[in-house]
């Protein structure tokens, strides 16, 4: 198992001039692929489309089911 690789950060509160100085030092840190098709499909316009699109198929799929039971549970039993 290979170590995981975090960003150094620096930060210093006293210097020359008075003012807070915060650095960040990061490496090429290699994005595993399913964080980049997280940011992908998740973030920004498409994302907003795959949301879109994922909320109207699940209306969808709770209408037609909610329909094929009420056809079942209030169909006319036959004497």
């Amino acid at each position: 198992m290979q170590p995981q690789e975090t960003p150094d950060v620096q930060y210093s509160r006293w210097n020359e001039r008075n003012q807070d100085e915060v650095s960040v030092n990061t490496s090429n840190v290699e994005v595993s692929t399913w964080r980049r098709v997280h940011v992908l499909l998740c973030t920004g316009r498409i994302g907003i489309a795959m949301k879109v699109v994922a909320g109207l198929a699940l209306f969808w799929i709770i209408f037609i089911i909610g329909y094929v039971t009420g056809y079942y549970v209030h169909k006319c039993k036959k004497a």
